[in-house]
């Protein structure tokens, strides 16, 4: 994909608003991700797809009920990631869409769908790719209601303990991997 502008634009030309701030967020998802990138080049990640998805991650968005973010579609937003995603896939983008699918939270599971009774369908929506755990883990840190701050650490980490242990200890694992420095002798020093 050479235009993730041009797609956005098209859901979004009529919502001027609504596309400022959602550039505004996915362009700072795609900063702290890239900047993950840089930090660890000996993962050789595809950057370019890392900033194409980052920039993609929550253009379902415009079809959820979240009047708090300008957002005045029908569906529960929760459901943004998968509808952004069928979105992708219609478009031709399927990589793209597992971005999409899977960065709600720290990820999903069936069980937590099923326990928390979310309007989404019984499977998991957890992020596997190096890639999709990128994105997943810089988006929590920005948040389309305050997009004038980037949120910390420990903020975060208590947001997600209100999801349950399982939501907690992703987050966790999801932290450490992209914070954690290896030194000459190859140990794990955390930051």
């Amino acid at each position: 994909m050479n235009d993730y502008l041009s797609l956005i634009d098209k859901y979004y030309a009529e919502q001027p608003e609504l596309k400022a701030l959602l550039l505004h967020h996915s362009r700072q998802v795609a900063d702290k991700a890239l900047a993950i990138c840089a930090a660890h080049p000996e993962w050789q990640v595809d950057k370019q797809f890392v900033e194409e998805a980052a920039m993609l991650h929550d253009i379902g968005i415009i079809f959820c009920d979240a009047p708090g973010i300008l957002c005045h579609g029908t569906e529960p937003y929760i459901r943004h990631g998968l509808i952004g995603a069928e979105l992708l896939r219609k478009e031709g983008f399927p990589k793209h869409a597992r971005v999409a699918e899977r960065h709600t939270g720290s990820g999903l599971s069936a069980k937590e769908i099923e326990e928390q009774q979310l309007p989404l369908p019984m499977q998991d929506y957890l992020p596997e790719s190096l890639e999709e755990r990128i994105i997943c883990y810089a988006d929590k840190f920005f948040s389309k209601s305050h997009p004038e701050r980037e949120e910390n650490s420990g903020n975060i980490r208590r947001k997600m303990e209100k999801f349950g242990t399982e939501s907690l200890q992703r987050w966790l694992q999801l932290e450490y991997e992209m914070t954690a420095k290896h030194n000459q002798a190859n140990s794990i020093i955390i930051h």
